[in-house]
């Protein structure tokens, strides 16, 4: 009788081959070799003794041309998601960045479960495909689709490279990039319009916007010790760092000046929201959501479309337009990437206009006086491609 804790049974183990045997334990049937210096007894999976041969000898095979590898243990998806999510901490990813990630890889345990794919071999075409569709009916938009895609590839090329996946699941994913969606434009006659209908208590957040660029994080977390004399200092604090990881300067001018001068420096912050009656304290850092809807309202009393991002939009294409090299914007606005600071390196229709009519008269050899009206802040808001997710990162505030 073939006992379980005894690898041969009553006969011992059965050669195979010069290096493989095979021996039954309970009903299933194993392997045992040596290779690499190591005793190896895997399950053949099969209680069948003819086709536990035919492995063993595959096995044997293997051996014998060097190109046997040991099995890996199937590593998880909920594992798989945990080590990428403690590696991307370790690397110190933004908050905002983690944030956006854990959302994604908690969708696709959450499918993976669903489609009842319990490895990471699982995640392959078809699983990304229902991925995919699914986000489709939730609404999401294609960048937004795009994006999340890159994620999960991003998820499986850490675990190859890891070693907790033998081959690509995703092999053959090809990924178009979606077009960019239109994004407002302000005109400079149209930023001083809504600073103008702005409240009192929110005009000098708006204004260190529009005069500098900043992304929303990065004025929230500005503090008075980054107000030098001549400088803004925009750089990292604990529990907080700018998107691009760097820290860079940008110089005050008068305009910067008139809006710290209206603020107090009692509090840490240098834009703070103002009191409300569940929140009666003064001195509170601005939220996103809070500083949005106050613009909104602004921009429904003028018409205008637009979000906290536009005022970045519009400070980098008037610069340009007026003619500040490249090299200087992106140092202030802290662009790093040639290709994302050409999305912003767009004209007004007004400048637009102006420009033509200047070339169709000196082609034509016309002389008189240039209609200038279009470039003196004519023209309804403009729009502009947008950067994409992973770029600026804040196109949908």
């Amino acid at each position: 009788m073939t006992r379980d804790h005894d690898p041969g049974g009553a006969d011992g183990p059965e050669p195979v081959g010069d290096r493989v045997r095979i021996f039954r334990r309970g009903k299933v049937w194993y392997a045992n070799f040596q290779a690499a210096g190591k005793q190896h007894r895997p399950s053949l999976k099969t209680t069948s003794k003819k086709q536990a041969r035919v492995r063993a000898m595959a096995i044997e095979t293997e051996l014998n041309k060097g190109t046997w590898k040991e099995s890996l243990v199937a590593v998880t998806v909920a594992d798989g998601v945990a080590a990428y999510l403690t590696y991307l901490k370790a690397e110190d990813r933004a908050p905002k960045t983690l944030t956006k990630y854990t959302k994604v890889l908690d969708r696709v345990k959450e499918l993976a479960q669903t489609r009842g794919v319990t490895d990471l071999s699982g995640i392959d075409l078809k699983f990304v495909d229902a991925y995919r569709k699914q986000r489709a009916d939730d609404g999401a938009a294609p960048k937004t689709r795009y994006t999340e895609t890159v994620v999960i590839r991003q998820l499986v090329n850490f675990t190859l490279l890891r070693g907790m996946l033998v081959a690509d699941p995703l092999k053959g994913l090809k990924l178009k990039k979606p077009k960019p969606t239109p994004q407002p434009c302000w005109t400079y006659d149209q930023v001083q319009q809504i600073l103008a209908a702005s409240p009192y208590d929110v005009r000098p957040a708006l204004a260190l916007l529009t005069e500098t660029g900043m992304r929303f994080g990065e004025l929230a977390w500005l503090t008075w010790k980054d107000v030098e004399p001549r400088v803004l200092r925009i750089q990292p604090k604990e529990g907080w760092r700018p998107k691009s990881g760097d820290q860079r300067a940008f110089p005050r001018n008068p305009v910067i000046d008139a809006a710290l001068g209206s603020l107090s420096r009692e509090y840490r912050w240098v834009v703070t929201m103002p009191p409300t009656t569940h929140h009666p304290k003064p001195g509170r850092q601005w939220t996103e959501r809070r500083l949005l809807a106050a613009l909104k309202r602004v921009l429904k009393g003028l018409g205008l479309p637009g979000k906290l991002h536009t005022f970045r939009h519009t400070f980098i294409s008037n610069a340009l337009l007026k003619g500040t090299p490249v090299a200087v914007v992106k140092e202030w606005v802290g662009h790093v990437d040639d290709e994302v600071i050409k999305v912003y390196t767009h004209v007004h229709d007004g400048a637009s206009q102006a420009a033509m009519r200047k070339l169709t008269e000196a082609n034509l050899g016309r002389d008189g006086e240039v209609d200038r009206r279009g470039v003196a802040g004519g023209g309804s808001a403009q729009i502009q491609p947008s950067d994409t997710e992973g770029s600026d990162g804040d196109a949908g505030k």
